[in-house]
């Protein structure tokens, strides 16, 4: 019985996924096709979802997209989780020793999810909290940072949903990311040099959980005048020991010593 459930499970789960922010609406035949579920299955997994509010139906194409039930369990995740305040002291920590903006961000499985950001040093002294705003994956420090440490099924999905081109030095191959990700995994943080905004540079590292799976990033990011490629290389240690520092305060445990990192 227990195992009927969980393969139950898996199969809702199945569906869920074959949605992103390309394939927003799909109809049960395409759902059918890319879960690999016979048609009628495919069709009761989605009435069960619908039912539970993941799910709504848009009567005019007889498609489905994802439901809003969804995006509240998820503001609640976010409110509920440890990352914003185990992180608070190190992120306002680091804005004072960059003296730039500093960007914490959740990964949900395909795009960075903004946690909390802070305006400090020379570009103000504000500090807010901003709640499911979206950036991407493939064009970010945070994104490429998080990105780097998922298995290939996510990356490999990141990529199928589109990368974006927003400026001319934007990757937008599929294979040009990977290999940019193998070296983000070997350096153990990430470079935005105007991928995402054009004249903005960011330094990032990856923010582990009490299993040592990634599943955030931190970030400084500032005019590219200013953080200029040399610049971003001195911070990234800085930047690494701040998220190594954040990853042990959620539970993780490094195979490797690292030095104590304490917020002033």
């Amino acid at each position: 019985m227990e195992t009927k459930s969980i393969k139950t499970v898996g199969k809702l789960m199945s569906v869920l996924e074959c949605f992103s922010t390309r394939d927003r609406q799909l109809t049960v035949s395409e759902i059918a096709e890319r879960t690999g579920l016979p048609r009628s299955t495919a069709h009761r997994a989605i009435l069960s979802l619908k039912e539970i509010g993941f799910l709504d139906q848009d009567q005019s194409r007889e498609a489905y997209r994802l439901g809003l039930k969804l995006f509240q369990l998820g503001a609640t995740v976010l409110n509920n989780m440890d990352l914003q305040s185990e992180a608070r002291p190190f992120v306002e920590a680091l804005a004072r020793l960059a003296e730039e903006s500093i960007h914490l961000c959740v990964f949900d499985g395909e795009r960075m999810v903004f946690v909390e950001t802070k305006e400090g040093g020379r570009t103000g002294d504000t500090n807010s909290t901003i709640t499911m705003e979206l950036s991407p994956c493939h064009c970010t420090g945070v994104g490429k940072a998080a990105l780097a440490f998922q298995d290939e099924r996510t990356i490999r999905k990141v990529i199928a949903s589109g990368l974006a081109r927003h400026t001319a030095a934007t990757i937008v191959a599929g294979e040009e990311l990977m290999a940019a990700l193998a070296q983000i995994r070997s350096a153990g943080y990430a470079f935005d040099l105007g991928e995402h905004k054009s004249g903005v540079h960011c330094v990032a590292a990856p923010i582990r959980n009490v299993s040592g799976r990634v599943i955030a990033a931190i970030s400084v990011s500032g005019p590219a005048a200013r953080l200029p490629v040399d610049r971003l290389e001195e911070l990234a240690p800085v930047v690494i020991a701040h998220a190594n520092a954040i990853s042990r305060r959620l539970g993780d445990q490094p195979a490797e010593p690292v030095a104590a990192l304490t917020p002033a």
